[in-house]
C-alpha cells in the first residue's frame, strides 16, 4: 500500500508541474527554457518536478499599493487654484 501512495503522489506531483509548465510565461522561466523545464518535468520522474518547483518557477512579483486618488474637492492644491 505504501509503495502505491507513492507512486500517486509522484503522478500528481508530475501533473501539477506539467500544469504550471504550460501555464508559466516564458520570459519570466528561472534556468532553463521553458520547453526544456517541459522535457525534465515530465521525463526525470521526481528529480524534473522538484527542480521546477525550487530552481525554474517564476518569482513572483510583489504588488505594490495604489493609494485611491483623490477627488478634486479634497485636494487643497487644486481649490488653491481655482481662487
Amino acid at each position: 500500500m505504501p509503495r502505491v501512495l507513492l507512486i500517486i503522489a509522484i503522478v500528481m506531483l508530475t501533473v501539477y508541474c506539467v500544469v504550471e509548465v504550460a501555464q508559466a510565461r516564458g520570459y519570466r522561466v528561472r534556468a532553463m527554457p521553458k520547453w526544456l523545464w517541459a522535457f525534465a518535468v515530465i521525463c526525470v520522474p521526481v528529480i524534473g518536478p522538484l527542480g521546477w518547483l525550487f530552481l525554474g518557477r517564476p518569482v513572483k512579483q510583489q504588488r505594490t499599493i495604489e493609494r485611491p486618488s483623490k477627488a478634486p474637492d479634497d485636494d487643497e492644491d487644486f481649490l488653491r487654484g481655482l481662487r
